[in-house]
């Protein structure tokens, strides 16, 4: 007991504390005036690139990612300089974190899927900033495209993060990757109308509508052959993909009005009852 008190009485004496003190006090302010530098040139860098890429008209995807990396490179360099600046040998520490690294690595190792997921969407490009996508059952804007996720704000205003390993392992559908859009609109009508009248109808509504391309022309064409009703479909290309929401809504309603108008049936499913009477059959 005598022995560990005198070793806690030498390791907290106050002129030993007053040298360590002296000798660190200095490293850590040029330490901390060493990262300080570096981050204010990534501050710096990060605004001369912005400016750069804009007027340059870089790609918005290409251009964060450029940004990122920058920053990344650039605080990672300050860093370590700042560590070696306090005496600290950095690959000394990353050999001694040996087992407790490994573990790090097993633990990020969903992170480090999306950073690699990330690299891979930025070279292969299915889609950049700003446009409309469906991936993993949501739809909506692509607003930004970070090194772990993709974000995209959905038609409802929710902004939704799917991870960029789940993007990269599924099925997109991007709906302005393309300059134009067509709309397939399913229509049904009664057996005994005439679908030659229907289709006419339907035609007169897009044709004077510039928001429609003339070329490839519309078309109304039957899709079914029911015991009841026709189910048919109008195919017409839109000249703006991204307005391709509120059109077919707008279609929808316009072409219900139409064909009520022209007299048009639009069939719907019925059920007959019938009674029978068994007693007054037993007395006959």
């Amino acid at each position: 007991m005598h022995k560990i008190l005198e070793r806690l009485q030498e390791i907290f004496n106050a002129d030993r504390i007053a040298n360590a003190a002296a000798h660190l006090i200095p490293r850590l302010i040029i330490a901390l005036a060493v990262f300080l530098v570096f981050y204010l040139l990534y501050r710096v860098l990060n605004f001369l690139l912005a400016r750069v890429t804009r007027r340059a008209g870089v790609e918005p995807t290409a251009a964060t990612f450029l940004l990122v990396a920058v920053r990344y490179v650039v605080l990672i360099v300050g860093v370590v300089l700042a560590l070696e600046e306090l005496g600290l040998d950095v690959t000394t520490i990353l050999e001694g974190l040996g087992i407790v690294g490994l573990a790090l690595g097993f633990a990020a190792k969903d992170t480090l899927s999306n950073i690699i997921a990330g690299f891979f969407l930025f070279w292969d490009k299915p889609f950049v900033i700003g446009d409309l996508i469906e991936v993993s059952d949501e739809y909506g804007e692509v607003r930004a495209i970070t090194m772990r996720t993709t974000r995209i704000v959905t038609v409802d205003g929710k902004l939704v993060s799917i991870p960029n390993s789940v993007i990269v392992n599924s099925k997109i559908r991007s709906y302005t990757m393309i300059p134009h859009l067509r709309l397939d609109i399913d229509v049904t009508i009664g057996v005994n109308e005439r679908i030659d009248e229907a289709r006419e109808v339907i035609l007169e509504i897009v044709r004077r509508d510039e928001r429609f391309l003339k070329e490839p022309p519309p078309e109304v064409v039957v899709i079914t052959l029911g015991d009841y009703f026709v189910k048919i479909a109008l195919k017409v290309w839109l000249r703006d993909p991204r307005i391709h929401i509120p059109v077919r809504e707008e279609l929808r309603e316009a072409i219900k009005n139409a064909l009520d108008k022209s007299g048009i049936v639009m069939p719907y499913e019925t059920i007959e009852l019938v009674k029978h009477d068994r007693g007054r059959k037993e007395q006959e």
